[in-house]
């Protein structure tokens, strides 16, 4: 890291962070650690189930434990990804 960067300060509130983004000049910031993220606005309205083998559900719940999210998500990204390749 570089030495006249800061490192960007544990943020554990929405007003902290709002606040720090408001104030903060970010470039004075190391960014470098972040990563995208993907954030989900729309409401769930309609539950799918569906039988999937034992060891399948258990290697998509170990992909989505590496990614830090809910399996149920990773399952709903898989979806939108293969729908958007089509």
């Amino acid at each position: 890291m570089n030495d006249s960067k800061k490192s960007i300060p544990r943020l554990t509130r929405d007003e902290d962070a709002e606040r720090f983004v408001e104030q903060a000049d970010l470039s004075r910031h190391d960014l470098s650690g972040f990563k995208p993220m993907h954030f989900e606005f729309e409401k769930k309205t309609k539950q799918v189930n569906l039988r999937m083998p034992e060891g399948l559900v258990e290697a998509v719940k170990a992909r989505a434990a590496e990614r830090k999210i809910p399996y149920q998500r990773f399952i709903r990204e898989a979806v939108e990804q293969a729908l958007r390749r089509s």
